[in-house]
């Protein structure tokens, strides 16, 4: 399974399939279904965190949990390949 990662904010980013980036967050989504969720590093904090805003899709072929999962792990790689945490 493939995730887009998208660094909100950077267009040139954007353009380049799997992986994107954004500004403050970290958007991951898995192509061809509605699944999608926010992370962002808070203040102060060498981690990050999801925001309530994800998005659900009944009809993929995963379940929510499995997309979470490995949503989490993108976003972590992301995290520290942007230096937000090591």
């Amino acid at each position: 399974m493939r995730l887009g990662v998208l660094r909100r904010g950077s267009i040139d980013e954007r353009a380049r399939p799997p992986r994107r980036s954004a500004g403050t967050d970290i958007i991951v989504t898995l192509p061809g279904t509605n699944f999608m969720v926010t992370y962002f590093k808070p203040a102060g904090t060498s981690h990050i965190i999801a925001r309530p805003n994800w998005t659900n899709d009944p009809d993929a072929s995963i379940e929510l949990a499995e997309f979470l999962e490995q949503a989490l792990t993108a976003a972590n790689d992301k995290a520290r390949e942007l230096g937000w945490i090591v």
